[in-house]
């Protein structure tokens, strides 16, 4: 009960601020359009996130190690409220949750045309580069102990590697100011997590996922 006010209340706080971005200092009077920049990747981020905040909460729960449950608790209140943030743009723009089709990452493309085929990183049955597929999420699932902890590490680790060029594409060329810092927000926070979850999983004997 307590987790759950707690997940909402987070999502309220960066809808809240989200909804700020039409506030006097905008830079721009006009709504991005569906297949702007801006609106892609709120859509894919958000999405792309609400994972890692699910492999976060299975860690936070089931893991022995306080620093591995300190780092899933700070990975899942992070992107938590930088999903409210996305949606609440998306809201406010008047913009679906979920790209039509399913046609992640149409907006990295100059044509709008390729979606994320030009990305090398995407596993069969993911629909965007570092996400985990069903199977593996089950997988981690079925772990304990320390075999538990390094495969938490390395799909996060892969799932903050896999969703880079999407951040950076936005931190170039996303329209609205807003969208941009988060988005550099994003690179940073994500660097360090990464150069401390590969310390991690090499402290364990482990290596990083191949993809």
């Amino acid at each position: 009960m307590v987790v759950s006010v707690a997940v909402v209340a987070t999502l309220l706080l960066g809808a809240a601020v989200g909804l700020l971005i039409k506030l006097p200092g905008s830079d721009s009077a006009a709504t991005p359009a569906a297949d702007s920049v801006d609106v892609g990747f709120s859509q894919d981020m958000a999405m792309h996130h609400l994972q890692a905040v699910q492999m976060a909460n299975i860690a936070r729960d089931r893991t022995a190690d306080g620093n591995i449950r300190s780092f899933a608790f700070d990975v899942s209140s992070t992107q938590l409220e930088q999903v409210g943030r996305m949606k609440g743009w998306l809201m406010l723009w008047g913009q679906p949750e979920q790209p039509l089709q399913g046609r992640h990452m149409a907006w990295m493309t100059a044509d709008g045309e390729h979606g994320h085929s030009a990305t090398a990183t995407t596993s069969a049955g993911s629909p965007m580069p570092g996400m985990a597929t069903s199977e593996e999420l089950a997988e981690l699932r079925s772990l304990s102990g320390v075999e538990f902890d390094v495969y938490f590490l390395q799909l996060m680790l892969r799932h903050h590697r896999g969703g880079t060029s999407m951040v950076r594409y936005a931190v170039d060329h996303a329209g609205e100011h807003a969208v941009r810092t988060l988005a550099e927000s994003m690179l940073k926070s994500q660097a360090s997590e990464s150069e401390y979850m590969e310390r991690l999983i090499a402290e364990r004997g482990a290596q990083p996922l191949a993809k």
